[in-house]
């Protein structure tokens, strides 16, 4: 089973509001809970975060935590045309997928450009990146 998305994958990532982009009390239930943001399933290790190159180079991703088939579902089905759902209104250059076996979460402070919260893998384990056709 651990090659296989979990159950409880619908049409939109468990952390997505679709077109308006991810929902905040649930990116913040995925990260203080463990859960997974595709199926919202208990999370075990390693992790797996999907994302941006930018977001890669800065160590900060947007989208919560997920199970790795989850990360590779998610990029197969809705990163090439729906990137919203990933928390991206644009298509980035690239997406990539890490695992770690920790992270942090972090909340945004009222004087932060952007407020979204971020989550930074504490080691990376694994690395794929895929350039969007």
């Amino acid at each position: 089973m651990i090659d296989q998305p979990r159950t409880g994958i619908g049409e939109l990532p468990f952390a997505s509001m679709g077109d308006l982009g991810l929902d905040k009390k649930r990116v913040t239930q995925c990260a203080l809970s463990r859960i997974c943001g595709v199926c919202a399933l208990s999370l075990d290790r390693p992790v797996a975060f999907v994302g941006s190159g930018e977001e890669l180079e800065r160590n900060a991703f947007h989208f919560p935590p997920t199970h790795r088939a989850c990360a590779e579902h998610a990029l197969e089905h809705w990163a090439p045309s729906w990137s919203a759902s990933l928390g991206h209104p644009t298509q980035p250059e690239s997406w990539v997928m890490v695992t770690t076996s920790g992270f942090e979460f972090v909340r945004q402070n009222a004087d932060a450009e952007d407020r979204r919260p971020v989550f930074s893998p504490n080691s990376i384990l694994e690395q794929h990146s895929q350039t969007v056709a």
